[in-house]
């Protein structure tokens, strides 16, 4: 069956790095991806997919279905496509949706053989807006059994878990004067430098996992003038979504505190919470073995590596779900840089798409014929993720 896997793959191999290089040439930010999204549409259907898009209220969200001979394990390939905003795709996200659409196709090939279902569910916004909590919060994911997907990045590495992260807006409002008049004013601006001063006592309050960063995008438009309007925009982390939620009432308070300094009026406002990720280690170790069968030895994160974040962590909440990555270039190299937004339309990032639809497409099959994998991925999922799932 893996050869059969292999082999459409490898005949679909021209379709799949279109796809990716299209949507490299094409960025898109969040909820943006109009392109991204039809071109995939179009690929799945050709290739014998029912695609109900939009999904879940979201335009540029999509759900492909195929169904096997009977009824029995259903497996979601996660497709994401979005663009950083004047980066491009810096990200790799044409890699993830090619892989994805490419897993999710040669799956499907043997589904006349086999038992089960087949899906590929586009999630739109996962460098800001958070498409996976919305289709989590809305069902997406409700008969969905397990969710795979793979991450260009600079090493081979399964089992990396997450940081849970939030944006945070924050607005101060007072009244505009003239500087010889400063007290006929109210200055939001010395409000938002108020709240950055305490943010800076509140850091010896929170867990060593904590991080904040911030910056201010509105300080007012003259410096003669009292500004009656200061805003900033804040990404905060923490090792568990329950945190992230104990740090956000922190913010709160003392924003009130920084407006009664001045006597401005305040407003905080939470983006969704992307959740910490729970990586599935038994998925995780089958999508190695399949990996190694392809020539890619895979290793295991650094256990005092820095993470990130992503909305991949929700899903891991309500499922077993594995998010590995593959290498398109090498260490020297960031994420989120040009060089890396290079890096996903190289020959190598060409090669890592069609790699990971088959170690995608692998261990999909893994889950579908043998049940011992199923029981313990499932058992693993509730002992690890469940107890967190809020």
């Amino acid at each position: 069956m893996k050869q059969r896997i292999a082999e459409k793959t490898d005949e679909i191999r021209q379709e799949l790095l279109r796809l990716s290089h299209d949507i490299h040439g094409c960025p898109e930010t969040s909820f943006e991806e109009v392109h991204a999204a039809a071109w995939q549409k179009d690929m799945l259907e050709r290739h014998g997919f029912t695609v109900e898009m939009p999904f879940c209220g979201m335009e540029t969200s999509f759900r492909a279905v195929r169904k096997g001979r009977a009824s029995g394990p259903v497996i979601a390939f996660l497709s994401e496509y979005d663009a950083l905003k004047g980066l491009g795709h810096a990200c790799g996200h044409n890699i993830i949706a090619a892989s994805a659409v490419g897993a999710g196709i040669a799956l499907a090939s043997v589904l006349d053989d086999a038992a089960g279902e087949v899906q590929v569910i586009g999630t739109p916004a996962e460098e800001g807006g958070g498409g996976k909590i919305y289709l989590v919060e809305r069902g997406a994911f409700r008969g969905v059994d397990f969710a795979l997907m793979m991450h260009p990045n600079t090493k081979n590495i399964i089992g990396r878990g997450g940081l849970a992260a939030q944006g945070v807006k924050v607005l101060f409002t007072g009244r505009a004067a003239h500087s010889a008049t400063p007290d006929k004013g109210i200055n939001a601006l010395s409000s938002l430098i108020a709240f950055f001063n305490s943010i800076d006592m509140l850091r010896q309050t929170w867990p060593n996992s904590a991080k904040i960063n911030g910056i201010i995008t509105k300080g007012g438009s003259a410096s003669n003038i009292i500004p009656d309007e200061a805003e900033a925009e804040f990404t905060v982390r923490a090792s568990t979504k329950m945190e992230l939620i104990a740090m956000f009432e922190d913010l709160k308070r003392v924003a009130g505190a920084a407006a009664m300094i001045t006597g401005a009026s305040f407003a905080v406002d939470g983006e969704p919470v992307y959740a910490e990720r729970y990586p599935n280690s038994v998925m995780g170790e089958a999508f190695k073995r399949n990996m190694e069968l392809l020539g890619e030895k895979m290793e295991y994160p650094d256990p005092r590596e820095r993470f990130g974040s992503s909305d991949v962590g929700n899903v891991s909440l309500e499922l077993p779900t594995i998010h590995e990555y593959l290498a398109i270039a090498d260490t020297s190299v960031a994420g989120h840089t040009p060089a890396f937004r290079e890096a996903a339309a190289s020959p190598r990032g060409d090669d890592v798409v069609i790699l990971a639809a088959k170690g995608l497409a692998f261990t999909g099959w893994d889950l579908l014929s043998d049940e011992k994998l199923r029981e313990s991925s499932m058992d693993e999922y509730r002992k690890k993720a469940l107890p967190f799932k809020k």
